[in-house]
This record gives C-alpha cells, structure tokens and sequence, in this order.
C-alpha cells in the first residue's frame, strides 16, 4: 500500500536513480546499500516524517525497521494506522 511512496523516497533520499527501480518488498536495505550509511537513515527517516506527516522517536528506530524495503513500508503503515 505505501511501497511505492516509500520506494520514491528512498532512491530520491539515496540517489540512487534508475538503479533503485529494482528495488521491491524484499529488497535489502541496511547493509546493502552502500548509499544507505547512519546519515542517510538520519535523512530518509525525516523525509518519511515529512512526506506522510508523522514523528518518529529515536526509540522506535532499529536496524529491523531497515531491513527491506517492505519492512521500512511496514513501518510507515505501522505509524499512520497506530
């Protein structure tokens, strides 16, 4: 539902560009995007606070959030719906 506003997010956050359009729900993230390093969570999770209107508390933050794309768009349906 909200993984291809997720996916826009993270290739425009990450620059990733055309590579990033292969990315899908099992698309590993933290770890294996070199691009994706502690600054550039740091950002992605302010765009996503921004581009859906929500907050996010540095302790709802963990490294199984970023563990696949599909898992991150879990988190913002998590966030939107609670």
């Amino acid at each position: 539902m909200y993984l291809e506003e997720v996916k826009t997010i993270v290739i425009d956050v990450l620059a990733l560009g055309a590579a990033g359009q292969s990315l899908d729900e099992h698309s590993a993230l933290l770890g294996s995007i070199p691009e994706l390093d502690s600054m550039a969570v740091v950002q992605l999770i302010g765009a996503l606070e921004e581009h859906f209107g929500f907050a996010v508390d540095d302790d709802e933050i963990s490294a199984e959030t970023f563990a696949t794309l599909g898992s991150l768009a879990a988190f913002v349906k998590h966030k939107l719906t609670a």
